[in-house]
């Protein structure tokens, strides 16, 4: 099976997964059972002009890089997973020049656009991945638990990759008791929607794209979300030292000396009318998990 993609994988590919290859060198493993979220997540991260507002607009500014940089340290000749890893936004914030650079998707159209990147893509299942375990020195996932059906298997997986001594980080789901909403919070919640169409809000410029976007976001809605049990469940049996950092996304670097900042004035009113105290670290909006591998 001659493609450079399957050659450079080849060793890290578990013996019991089929590929199917193309022209363009992505890998391809067969999805035996699909679902709405990841027929959603395929759409609309594939979507030409969607996929290039989210790269050009999502994980791209100053103090996202710098508190990623802190978590990660240099990319520099680590083999590096990045799940979820979209149209390639997390790479290109961060750079280096990492041994092997691994991008795992659902999304066909938003893997063409992570190779032009630098990543090698593989098209599969985050819920099933492909791969041996123990090989990795950094699995990342930003933005990506929420997208998926199941988030604890999804981390799971992701954790099985993490060679002893390397790292675990996620960052940027919604934390369940922030976004909690009720009452006038929840009304306000779902006037917004109509609000972003209105004003033609970045991935709200049509009433499709606002429509596709949120089915992508399986567990971002009042009631739902992550919370720091969920790391410690998952992750500390598998025998990882687990620190979860509360954030509103203001931060930078600060974020992982305990500093969450403090979130935009929509999001605390709404807070404030749902009985959420807003300054608390579980009014924060998203979790950070660095996990290390003992």
């Amino acid at each position: 099976m001659p493609t450079s993609s399957y050659s450079v994988l080849k060793p890290y590919i578990a013996a019991d997964f089929k590929v199917d290859l193309d022209q363009e060198d992505i890998l391809n493993f067969p999805i035996p059972t699909s679902s709405p979220a990841i027929k959603a997540n395929s759409y609309y991260f594939g979507h030409p002009e969607w996929a290039k507002n989210y790269f050009e607009n999502c994980h791209r500014d100053q103090l996202f890089k710098s508190c990623w940089e802190a978590a990660t340290g240099s990319w520099d000749h680590k083999i590096v997973v990045d799940i979820g890893c979209g149209p390639g936004n997390l790479y290109a914030t961060l750079g280096g020049k990492p041994q092997l650079l691994i991008g795992v998707d659902i999304s066909y159209g938003a893997l063409s656009m992570a190779q032009r990147l630098g990543y090698i893509p593989v098209l599969a299942d985050a819920h099933q991945l492909p791969f041996i375990s123990n090989f990795a020195d950094i699995v990342v996932l930003n933005a990506t638990l929420h997208h998926c059906d199941y988030m604890d298997v999804v981390l799971e997986e992701a954790a099985r990759l993490v060679r002893p001594g390397g790292i675990l980080i996620t960052d940027h789901d919604p934390q369940l008791t922030a976004w909690n909403f009720q009452g006038l919070g929840l009304w306000l919640w779902n006037f917004r929607l109509w609000l972003y169409r209105l004003i033609k809000r970045g991935g709200h410029t049509s009433e499709a794209e606002q429509t596709w976007g949120l089915a992508t976001e399986v567990h971002h809605r009042p009631g739902d979300g992550v919370t720091p049990k969920l790391y410690y469940k998952i992750l500390e049996p598998l025998g990882f030292n687990v620190k979860v950092y509360p954030h509103n996304h203001t931060c930078g670097a600060e974020v992982l000396q305990g500093n969450y900042g403090e979130s935009d004035k929509k999001y605390r009113f709404a807070q404030f009318c749902s009985g959420i105290n807003p300054n608390s670290p579980e009014a924060a909006l998203s979790l950070m998990c660095i996990a290390t591998r003992h």
